[in-house]
């Protein structure tokens, strides 16, 4: 199918702007600029900042909850090519989050490049995990569903500390949900026939993926590394089960899907759902369009087994 008419029409508006080197500090400035006031936003029971210590420090952790009673976890990491995203930019994603799911939400403030050299965002989402496993009456954690979430970027981390953890035997992760993961850095434009097909006009354009990554690869993170480019890891054997959504209009569309082959060929148990008339981001972008708002029943489905 096309590309769905109200996101044709929206990226249609945007003026357009020759490429110029990148500011973090301006992008980070605008995104924040176009965060709803908290009254506008969706409604959740209990929304409260704290700060988690872990062994790299302490970790801000803003935490949504529909009840006080223990129960379910998701950990979720924000996307943002390593250098946007906040607590405020993806607040609606966790606030859908934790209304779809009526599980505790814990989203992580996980340092960001330049600033911040690799491996610091994994070091602390890391933490924040462990933390939550240490301390599950303090985190609400009822000891069932632990599970990590994360968009683009954020996708990559959650993913990837699920196979650290896994790494260090500790296997209480026990669901991973991927939406437009970014997991190959290793970037060549022609690897995936997504890159080629989706290059121009769909919103993230292919010659702007290097561009926002080079950020996180300059702070030392090696695109080889499978810490990096999870899809580099050789035995995906014994990670928790996935859910991955991916864009019909994604440039990064087909490496998603790719690691979730592998997943499967591993014994992972991987469910990959492509959601048609879509280009990257559209759960940040465009959840409010019930097509894409769908994505988070269906991550509740997920962690509920269904």
């Amino acid at each position: 199918m096309p590309l769905h008419p109200e996101i044709a029409r929206v990226l249609a508006s945007f003026p357009h702007e020759e490429p110029g080197p990148l500011d973090p500090v301006a992008m980070r400035a605008g995104e924040e600029s176009q965060v709803p006031a908290p009254a506008d936003r969706h409604p959740v029971r209990h929304v409260g900042d704290r700060t988690v210590p872990t062994p790299v420090g302490a970790v801000p952790v803003r935490v949504y909850a529909e009840t006080e009673e223990p129960g379910g976890a998701i950990v979720y990491i924000h996307g943002g090519a390593y250098f946007l995203g906040s607590l405020d930019t993806h607040d609606h994603i966790a606030r859908r989050l934790a209304s779809a799911t009526g599980m505790r939400v814990f989203s992580v403030g996980y340092r960001r490049a330049p600033e911040a050299p690799f491996p610091a965002a994994l070091d602390d989402v890391t933490g924040v995990v462990e933390w939550i496993l240490g301390h599950a009456d303090e985190a609400g954690w009822d000891g069932t569903t632990l599970a990590v979430v994360g968009d683009s970027s954020g996708g990559t981390i959650a993913t990837v500390v699920a196979a650290l953890l896994h790494d260090r035997g500790i296997d209480r992760i026990t669901h991973q949900v991927l939406f437009y993961p970014s997991v190959d850095l290793d970037l060549d434009p022609q690897r995936y026939p997504s890159m080629v097909d989706n290059a121009v006009g769909y919103g993230l354009e292919t010659a702007g993926i290097a561009p926002f990554n080079r950020f996180y690869v300059d702070s030392g993170a090696d695109p080889r590394d499978p810490r990096v480019s999870p899809i580099a890891r050789e035995d995906l054997s014994g990670l928790p089960p996935a859910l991955i959504l991916t864009g019909e209009f994604d440039p990064m569309r087909d490496e998603g899907e790719l690691y979730g082959r592998r997943l499967a060929d591993a014994g992972v148990t991987a469910v990959v759902h492509r959601y048609e008339g879509a280009g990257h981001g559209f759960v940040q972008h465009f959840s409010w369009l019930p097509e894409y708002g769908a994505a988070f029943d269906e991550t509740a489905a997920f962690l509920r087994g269904a």
